[in-house]
This record gives structure tokens, sequence and C-alpha cells, in this order.
């Protein structure tokens, strides 16, 4: 798996990219190395909508390389609430085209790779191999387990957001020695459980603030403004997925058997986009 330990020698700063970044390196915890670790770094958004947007944004702003975008839904006049990288004029245009061309706009450095597909289980595998992180936008269940499982064969980590009216939680799953997705949610809810942002409308501002950390699943709340750490999942013996046990190897379509009994309830632990 690759990692984000060394840059690879061939990496280097222009000047230009120098002047961009000045205030990440003159900071002692970034630094010229740390700046050229992220221009090294890979990394996957799974969705150009509620989520992907500010995170391709922020991403791309701070140097990342390489940021490769899934995504083949097109811009809807109900979608500029929240999804920030797209404007009135991209509607009816193509999410992936929209972002990417902002993305460029904002800095010309960047190498995007567009993937105008709908990730499966047929193509999720060979996808995520090429990068080093994968971050999960996506605003359904069956992709959200479809992701965590492939990160868990792939080795490579989830960055999980998601958003529920004024509610959000954040966390980073499928880390080595960490729980996967599916050791705290082992199976998706039931179809038509979880209001879609259509049915149950979204705080489009949350988006913005979310933090999490590898293992460990926050809780953010912005009609009261705070931000809950909650309890620090652990993996499970029992965990289809990533228990060294009971560990598949390989992909299976989504299941919803026996769910309506395991999975979280609307408002409480279940989100979306």
């Amino acid at each position: 798996m690759p990692t984000l330990t060394d840059a690879p020698p061939a990496v280097t700063l222009n000047n230009d990219e120098i002047l961009r970044y000045s205030r990440h390196l003159i900071m002692p915890e970034v630094g010229m190395e740390g700046q050229l670790k992220l221009k090294a770094a890979k990394v996957l958004c799974i969705g150009a909508g509620g989520l992907g947007s500010p995170l391709a944004l922020y991403l791309g702003a701070a140097g990342v390389g390489t940021l490769g975008i899934v995504d083949f839904d097109v811009v809807d006049y109900t979608n500029l609430q929240r999804q920030i990288i797209h404007s009135t004029a991209d509607v009816g245009r193509p999410k992936l085209d929209s972002a990417a061309e902002k993305l460029k706009a904002m800095n010309p450095f960047l190498n995007i790779k567009k993937f105008n597909i709908r990730l499966s289980s047929d193509n999720a595998l060979e996808l995520f191999k090429e990068f080093d992180v994968i971050a999960d936008g996506t605003d359904n269940f069956p992709t959200r387990y479809l992701v965590n499982d492939a990160c868990v064969l792939t080795g490579k980590p989830n960055v999980y957001g998601s958003i529920f009216r004024f509610e959000g939680q954040a966390s980073i799953f499928a880390t080595k020695d960490g729980p996967c997705y599916r050791c705290l949610y082992p199976e998706p809810p039931p179809p038509g459980l979880v209001p879609s942002c259509a049915e149950g409308g979204v705080l489009g501002i949350l988006r913005n603030s979310r933090r999490g950390g590898p293992g460990r699943s926050d809780h953010i709340r912005n009609a009261s403004g705070r931000i809950k750490a909650a309890a620090r999942p652990r993996r499970r013996p029992a965990c289809a997925r990533c228990s060294r046990a009971t560990r598949i190897s390989d992909l299976q379509p989504w299941r919803t058997s026996n769910s309506a009994r395991r999975s979280p309830q609307p408002g409480k632990r279940a989100r979306h986009q």
C-alpha cells in the first residue's frame, strides 16, 4: 500500500507553488517536507456533491497533488444551497466537469482525474488501487458500504462524513488495526427508513464544520454549535468485512437482510448527504 511517509525524490515545488503555499511552508508542523508529501499524495473523492464539494476545494487549495473525483450526476438547482463547487451557470452540466473546472481555476498545479462512472463492485477495487486515501462523500447506503468494503480489501483509509439536517458525523475507518464502518453499523438500514436530503432537508453550512480522527466518530450539532466526540468504536471480532477470523475476500452485492433489527434509527446515527 502506498504511504505518505516519504515524498518521492522527483516531487518538487516551483517558485509559483512556493509562493502559493507560503503560509504552509512557514509552519514548523508542515514546512517544505510536509508540502512535498501533500503534492505526492493521491486522494480519491467519491462524489462531487454536498460533502465532496468543500472537501475537493480544500484539498485542491492545500496542494494535494493528484485529486480523483468519481461522479456521474448533473448539477440541479436544489444542489446549489450546499454544493459550493457548483454555480447557477452549471445547472444541467455534469458535476464532474463543473468541479474539475473550478478546481483547475483555483489551482492550476492540480492533477485532476475524472471518473464519470457509477461506483460498483465491478470497478471499485481497481479504481482504489492507484490512490492513497479514499474520501467518502456519498449520499446513499449501498455506495457507503461498498466504499467501506473496497477500502478494507485494498488497505486504503476510508475518510467518512455524513449529514442529517442539523447534525453530522465524521470519522476515519479501515486504517491498520482500526475498525471499519461495518464494525459500527454491521448492515445497512432497509430502504426508506432514513429520509434523503429531498425528504428531510439539510443545512449546507454544516459541511464546513467537520472533524474526526482514526477510529473516532465525531458527532456535530450545528443548531447548538457543539462538537461531541463519540465513543471510539473498536474492531468487532465478528465483523464480516475486517475481522481476521471472518474476513470476506471479495465484494458482494449490497444486502439488507436482518438490517431492521441492527441498523440505526433516523435522526440517530444514520446520516446522509
